[in-house]
């Protein structure tokens, strides 16, 4: 009996392997590429879209855009390989490329079971007079030295841009935006996620649902900011200005134009002017202290938690709010 059990266990063992693979498909990938270059007369006109994957915009050759597209399929199942592989050939000999005149679209695929467990990833190289519209629904985006304007999008990932020469738009449903050097109006969103853009040359709209925001104003405009829950800070700001974050603090210095209105559930709140500035200011907190080096002229009520008065002649109005947290103005 004993050698009869032996031989079960064996058996066993040598069966188990197969049915794991009968029961547990396994899965399989294929890698590809291709590459093109369309030649163009003029500013370009270009939008590219991928399911997922990532996507580099850099300027080159000013009549020539140069594409190079990096694809990844992946499938489960006993057919798996011939699957990814044949996904991955289709796309290398009929690449998703439109072209009329100077206006490019890439990526474009109606065929969404070809798109299925697909990743395209691009780097593009394009004429430095380029208007951009760029989305991918999971992945990075890299993009740099367009005339624009851009317009830039991801479900999920990060958005690093510089060196734009009109407006931006920069949205991400989760992951951090990057921006330096932009010579038009600024939008930048995130639902999760820091915001940080240096060197904006425009008016500036930028809102996070959970996350830092730090930005720096060089030439005047408007701002509008916002966060659920994140420190809010603002350099160089020159013009209008509303502040409203859930829980966080506040930091702003400038010149303004037009009134601030800085609001903060939990936070302390800095705000410096320029010293020779006439505004009329009135800051509430409801659990901190009022401070100001401005010699102010009181107006109403004036004590520990809330100062309304004018500075100097008057001017813009400085609105500060916090539910828990000190007032500085310097």
């Amino acid at each position: 009996m004993k050698p009869r059990c032996r031989w079960s266990v064996k058996f066993l063992w040598a069966v188990l392997p197969l049915m794991a693979a009968t029961a547990f498909p396994y899965a399989s990938a294929a890698d590809g590429s291709f590459e093109r270059t369309l030649k163009v007369t003029g500013p370009v006109e270009l939008d590219v879209s991928t399911g997922a994957g990532h996507i580099d915009v850099s300027p080159g050759d000013s009549s020539t855009v140069r594409i190079r597209a990096t694809i990844r399929a992946s499938s489960r199942g006993h057919f798996g390989d011939d699957e990814a592989e044949r996904k991955v050939r289709y796309l290398e000999s009929n690449p998703p490329i439109e072209q009329s005149g100077n206006y490019i679209h890439i990526g474009h695929i109606l065929d969404r079971e070809l798109t299925r467990n697909v990743s395209i990833s691009y780097e593009l190289v394009v004429p430095a007079e380029t208007q951009l519209r760029s989305h991918t629904g999971s992945g990075s985006e890299s993009i740099s030295g367009l005339r624009g304007p851009v317009k830039a999008g991801t479900g999920s990932g990060s958005l690093r841009i510089e060196d734009i020469g009109d407006e931006l738009d920069a949205e991400t449903g989760s992951g951090n935006v990057q921006v330096r050097a932009v010579k038009g109006h600024l939008r930048a969103s995130t639902g999760s996620g820091s915001i940080r853009a240096a060197a904006i040359g425009g008016g500036f709209v930028a809102t996070t649902g959970s996350g830092d925001i730090t930005l720096e104003e060089t030439s005047p405009g408007d701002g509008k900011v916002e966060t659920g829950s994140g420190t809010v800070e603002l350099h160089g700001v020159k013009g209008e200005l509303r502040v409203t974050t859930g829980s966080g603090g506040i930091r702003v210095d400038g010149e303004p134009t037009g009134e601030w209105r800085l609001n903060t559930g939990s936070g302390p709140i800095t705000v410096r002017v320029p010293s020779g500035a006439a505004f009329e200011v009135d800051a509430h907190t409801s659990s901190g202290r009022i401070s100001t080096v401005h010699p102010v002229t009181a107006q109403g009520t004036f004590g520990r938690g809330e100062l309304r008065g004018r500075v100097g002649q008057g001017g813009f109005r400085l609105e500060l709010r916090t539910g828990s947290g000190n007032i500085q103005i310097e």
